[in-house]
């Protein structure tokens, strides 16, 4: 298994080997985000900014008003709180084809402690305006989604988990922005999950299967923009739908699906699994997901939980 920080390394670096644009942009985290590995290949492509998140935005932009698509490297804390003013005047209003790969987001960054996790992301760059948002599963739709940024006129966010989960897809699948993947077919409620959450879903609702329970899972990579019509076909007429998200419980999966689904109008119930609304903790990233209910076997738990309970 590769990590998506690693995977992310070498397709920017392979991309930068031919195409010129292509440059990384570094907040002195090179070798932590493995930016290092362009650094170190193709050493005219990256830029060593050092810890300043606001001029990597800004020198970004002005480099991609030069002809250049330039990817920003750094923890994603440090893109949606210390240079979300940056992203939102220079990047999101201009439309600039400027690529935030947010690395070591969600809680696996446990020893950096709750400072270093952002479980906010997803509500922050979701709700502004003009940018893609993206949360890949696994390595080989990191590589996917990083190609098919590379060469998108416009703003992207991407979130990458600093360690290595069970693949999800194999080498026969291609991303399609905005499109929703259907992981199981099922009669029961739908679960739906995001980023690399998805691959701890799917170990859950494994277990849930060989215990009697029809779940169909639906793996959502893009959050914006979504294609909403397939969607609704994703879930089916299915009225019980789960959200299940390495993200604070306000605003990220749950709070898009809440919303698309109450557009219904129809007698849905929608329930999310995610952060509740409090800061996480610094403490071993296998540590932080059991105790925050995001590990396979707490999954399990709590969708057996939503599946048993009580009913409008």
């Amino acid at each position: 298994m590769k990590a998506q920080r690693q995977v992310w390394g070498e397709t920017l670096a392979e991309l930068a080997e031919t195409d010129s644009r292509v440059l990384v942009l570094d907040g002195d985290l090179a070798t932590s985000t493995r930016a290092d590995i362009v650094a170190e290949k193709v050493p005219d492509s990256f830029i060593q900014v050092g810890i300043a998140e606001q001029n990597l935005i800004g020198m970004a932009f002005g480099l991609s008003t030069l002809g250049y698509r330039p990817w920003v490297s750094t923890f994603g804390v440090f893109l949606t709180h210390r240079a979300l003013d940056q992203i939102r005047m220079l990047v999101s209003q201009t439309k600039a084809p400027v690529k935030l790969a947010a690395a070591y987001s969600g809680l696996l960054n446990g020893s950096s402690g709750k400072t270093h996790q952002d479980i906010e992301d997803l509500a922050i760059m979701r709700a502004m305006p003009n940018m893609t948002v993206i949360a890949p599963a696994d390595a080989r739709e990191a590589e996917l989604v990083i190609r098919w940024a590379a060469e998108y006129d416009g703003p992207v966010y991407v979130r990458f988990a600093r360690d290595a989960v069970e693949p999800v897809f194999g080498d026969d699948y291609e991303f399609t922005i905005g499109k929703p993947v259907v992981l199981r077919e099922g009669s029961g409620p739908v679960v739906v999950s995001t980023g690399v959450q998805t691959s701890r879903t799917a170990q859950a609702i494994a277990s849930l299967v060989t215990q009697g329970h029809d779940l169909r899972h639906v793996h959502l990579p893009t959050l914006k923009p979504l294609d909403t019509e397939a969607f609704f076909a994703a879930i089916g007429d299915h009225t019980e739908v789960i959200t299940v998200e390495e993200h604070s419980e306000i605003g990220g999966l749950g709070g898009l699906v809440a919303e698309l689904v109450a557009g219904l109008g129809v007698g849905t119930r929608v329930t999310r699994i995610g952060l509740a609304d409090g800061w996480s903790e610094s403490a071993p990233n296998d540590f932080l997901l059991d105790r925050y209910g995001l590990s396979p076997e707490r999954v399990a738990e709590r969708l057996t939980d939503a599946i048993s309970g009580p009913k409008q």
